[in-house]
Protein backbone atom coordinates (compact mmCIF):
# COMPACT_ATOMS: atom_id res chain seq x y z
CA UNK A 1 0.00 0.00 0.00
CA UNK A 2 2.95 2.62 1.01
CA UNK A 3 5.17 0.87 -1.35
CA UNK A 4 4.66 -0.95 -4.59
CA UNK A 5 3.15 -4.70 -4.00
CA UNK A 6 2.12 -7.25 -6.26
CA UNK A 7 -1.57 -6.00 -6.09
CA UNK A 8 -0.50 -1.97 -6.46
CA UNK A 9 0.88 -0.79 -9.21
CA UNK A 10 4.30 1.68 -8.69
CA UNK A 11 1.90 4.70 -9.81
CA UNK A 12 -0.41 4.13 -7.23
CA UNK A 13 1.58 3.09 -4.17
CA UNK A 14 1.25 6.04 -1.45
CA UNK A 15 4.76 6.96 -1.73
CA UNK A 16 4.82 7.79 -5.46
CA UNK A 17 1.34 9.63 -5.16
CA UNK A 18 2.57 11.45 -1.84
CA UNK A 19 5.82 12.41 -4.02
CA UNK A 20 3.79 13.50 -7.14
CA UNK A 21 1.20 16.22 -4.26
CA UNK A 22 4.17 17.58 -2.58
CA UNK A 23 5.74 18.22 -6.88
CA UNK A 24 2.58 20.15 -7.25
CA UNK A 25 2.20 22.04 -4.05
CA UNK A 26 4.25 25.40 -5.08
CA UNK A 27 2.18 26.94 -3.67
CA UNK A 28 -0.36 26.89 -0.51
CA UNK A 29 -3.27 25.56 -2.07
CA UNK A 30 -6.82 23.80 -0.92
CA UNK A 31 -7.51 20.04 -1.21
CA UNK A 32 -9.75 20.65 -4.25
CA UNK A 33 -7.08 22.38 -6.12
CA UNK A 34 -4.53 19.87 -4.74
CA UNK A 35 -6.92 17.09 -5.83
CA UNK A 36 -7.27 18.88 -9.47
CA UNK A 37 -4.16 19.85 -9.92
CA UNK A 38 -3.01 15.59 -9.18
CA UNK A 39 -5.40 14.52 -11.35
CA UNK A 40 -4.33 16.80 -14.26
CA UNK A 41 -0.68 15.85 -13.69
CA UNK A 42 -1.80 12.46 -13.70
CA UNK A 43 -3.69 12.46 -17.46
CA UNK A 44 -0.57 14.52 -18.64
CA UNK A 45 2.08 12.27 -17.49
CA UNK A 46 -0.05 9.48 -18.62
CA UNK A 47 -0.11 8.03 -15.34
CA UNK A 48 -3.38 5.37 -15.57
CA UNK A 49 -3.74 3.49 -12.92
CA UNK A 50 -6.89 4.81 -11.16
CA UNK A 51 -6.80 7.32 -7.82
CA UNK A 52 -9.72 7.60 -5.97
CA UNK A 53 -10.61 10.61 -4.32
CA UNK A 54 -9.79 8.19 -0.79
CA UNK A 55 -6.38 6.93 -1.68
CA UNK A 56 -5.22 10.59 -2.49
CA UNK A 57 -6.43 11.39 1.33
CA UNK A 58 -4.78 8.26 2.25
CA UNK A 59 -1.61 10.44 0.54
CA UNK A 60 -2.41 13.37 1.90
CA UNK A 61 -2.20 10.97 5.55
CA UNK A 62 1.05 10.04 5.36
CA UNK A 63 2.97 13.03 4.52
CA UNK A 64 1.44 14.45 7.64
CA UNK A 65 2.70 11.46 9.55
CA UNK A 66 5.95 12.07 7.81
CA UNK A 67 6.20 15.95 8.76
CA UNK A 68 6.07 16.63 5.60
CA UNK A 69 2.93 18.51 4.74
CA UNK A 70 0.88 20.15 7.44
CA UNK A 71 -2.50 22.15 6.69
CA UNK A 72 -2.93 25.92 7.80
CA UNK A 73 -5.98 28.11 7.07
CA UNK A 74 -7.42 25.36 5.46
CA UNK A 75 -4.12 25.58 2.90
CA UNK A 76 -1.98 22.54 2.46
CA UNK A 77 1.51 23.18 2.70
CA UNK A 78 4.85 21.64 2.66
CA UNK A 79 6.91 21.86 5.61
CA UNK A 80 10.31 23.10 3.95
CA UNK A 81 12.97 22.03 6.55
CA UNK A 82 14.59 24.71 8.09
CA UNK A 83 18.76 23.99 8.06
CA UNK A 84 19.30 26.57 10.99
CA UNK A 85 16.68 23.81 13.21
CA UNK A 86 19.38 20.78 12.28
CA UNK A 87 22.20 20.24 14.65
CA UNK A 88 25.14 17.62 13.39
CA UNK A 89 27.06 16.24 16.14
Amino acid sequence: MITPTKGIAPQRALLAVGAQIINLLDQPMTVSQAWARLRQWRRNNNHLAPVPFWWFVLALDMLYALGLLELRDELLTVRRADATTTHSQ
